[in-house]
């Protein structure tokens, strides 16, 4: 089917666009000599990671659910983090991980004996034991995506580790979020201010996501010349990055109609049929505002608009953007760069239409694939 058939609202993603950007990861990983790993946090869109399989089948878990996605459609390369471990949950995580962090020394103190008794009785399928540690070192503005925020949960900071626990291998930080390669050399920096005492002993050091190296003006060889000098000065150590957004960055958009318009006290709203607190919640938690294909830069001549959703959220709304005619009732709207964390984090408040995913080969295909599409019984059986 050719997408202008498809009835909206939709994601569609690229398949050219992944392949561009796993292309720029992989020369990265190459270049600097380390490993590069998906997270599924900003991706779950499981019929995409054939695509993905051909160039990266190691991937980040966060909860049993995405352990098991990654290891039924990706690989057995399983680097796994959850805040909390349970009685209930640390078997599953240790017969499904290679790597397994802890998030506090409670945790790891709770469950070391039995990540020990487990490598034991499985030798060939061991699984090495991380810590995740808080180099304190904040560089993102947005408090709801700061892991190093002050009486942050994540992490063990230096004052509580002088030493190395007996039996770990690896460390693990996470500070950053679609962040530069210069941001990462600040955090770096206070991660060996911090904890470079300990590094002689490790085997690897994790240095979580954020990192946005498929952006347009992002310094891939800064990031390569600053991964290299680490390794240079840790010759023991494997790095690991395990970034979300840059896999997907910019490969897909959210196609949507508009399906009304109405004004008050003077502002023009073009009522489409999404939602940005269901489909897009990111552009209101973050909050950023997307770009969209259609729109122009600000004018007289042109045509202000604010976007609303179709719920009945007060805040379901967005603007303003600009547009050479006016907005009339069944005109298509392009929201760009609605892939990463977008799809994994919809939901279905009010019921309303939940988008369809697509995917194309490329922006000039003639057609495309149904991947998924939502009906009432999706809606009904999150229900009870």
């Amino acid at each position: 089917m050719k997408v202008n058939e498809l009835p909206t609202p939709f994601y569609i993603i690229y398949e050219n666009r992944i392949e561009r950007n796993l292309r720029l990861i992989d020369d990265v990983s190459r270049r600097a000599g380390v490993k590069i790993i998906m997270a599924f946090k900003a991706n779950a869109v499981w019929k995409t990671f054939p695509i993905v399989a051909r160039h990266c089948k190691s991937f980040t878990a966060s909860s049993l659910n995405e352990l098991r996605l990654g290891l039924e459609y990706l690989g057995h390369d399983a680097h796994s983090y959850c805040p909390a471990y349970t009685d209930q949950t640390i078997g599953q995580y240790l017969e499904g991980s290679t790597h397994l962090t802890f998030n506090s020394l409670n945790q790891w103190d709770r469950f070391s004996d039995r990540l020990a008794d487990y490598n034991r009785r499985h030798p060939d399928s061991r699984v090495s034991p991380g810590l995740r540690v808080n180099p304190k070192c904040s560089v993102i503005e947005t408090d709801l995506y700061n892991p190093a925020m002050p009486g942050s949960r994540f992490g063990v900071g230096a004052e509580e580790l002088t030493r190395l626990p007996d039996g770990i291998e690896g460390l693990h930080f996470h500070a950053l979020c679609e962040s530069t390669s210069y941001d990462l050399e600040k955090v770096l920096a206070a991660f060996e201010q911090g904890f470079g005492h300990l590094l002689g002993s490790l085997k690897w050091v994790n240095m979580g996501g954020g990192h946005l190296m498929t952006r347009e003006g992002y310094d891939c060889d800064h990031l390569v010349s600053l991964l290299s000098d680490f390794r240079k000065r840790h010759p023991n150590i494997e790095v690991i990055l395990e970034p979300g957004s840059a896999f997907m960055w910019r490969t897909g958009d959210l196609i949507t109609s508009v399906v009304d318009v109405v004004e008050n006290d003077g502002i023009q709203t073009a009522i489409v049929d999404v939602s940005f607190a269901c489909h897009m919640p990111d552009t209101l938690e973050m909050p950023y505002k997307p770009a969209i294909t259609e729109s122009v830069q600000p004018d007289d001549r042109h045509h202000a608009y604010r976007l609303g959703g179709n719920s009945c959220l007060s805040g379901d709304f967005m603007g303003d953007w600009y547009f050479p005619a006016p907005l009339k009732i069944g005109d298509r709207l392009t929201l760009e760069d609605m892939n990463h964390y977008t799809t994994v984090k919809t939901t279905m408040f009010n019921g309303i239409s939940h988008p369809a995913i697509v995917l194309a080969s490329s922006e000039d295909a003639d057609d495309c694939r149904v991947l998924r599409s939502f009906d009432y019984e999706d809606y009904k059986n999150r229900m009870c």
